[in-house]
């Protein structure tokens, strides 16, 4: 059974390049990708029970990543939110996960354990 993932990701390269790769590796489904803060919680709150896997960058078009794992607190157990972000700092890291984050991985060097990540999302 395939992974059901939503993106919160603004840069259409990395967008790009990361929905074929979760398809390709991890056999997922990417349900949606969105931009900014307030079109993430507006999916999240139209497709409550839809998605297995959150993945938040944190730089985002409008508003922040950290908005979206806010509005993540209240998810079922089966959920998981991850941060995937360049900037995946100490102050970051905490940060996130005290907002409910169960992981959060660096774009440009963590990406083989965000993968691995995924791929044992059940």
């Amino acid at each position: 059974m395939s992974v059901r993932i939503f993106l919160v990701e603004d840069n259409p390269i990395i967008r790009d390049n990361l929905v074929p790769t979760l398809e390709d590796l991890v056999g997922a489904e990417v349900l949606a990708t969105v931009d900014s803060e307030s079109r993430a919680n507006a999916w999240l709150d139209t497709h409550r029970t839809d998605w297995q896997l959150a993945v938040i960058d944190m730089f985002l078009a409008q508003g922040s990543g950290l908005g979206v794992l806010k509005h993540c607190r209240e998810r079922l157990p089966r959920q998981r939110v991850v941060v995937l972000s360049n900037y995946a700092t100490a102050d970051l890291r905490a940060r996130s996960l005290a907002l409910g984050a169960d992981a959060v991985f660096d774009k440009s060097n963590e990406l083989d354990d965000f993968i691995d990540y995924c791929l044992n999302v059940h």
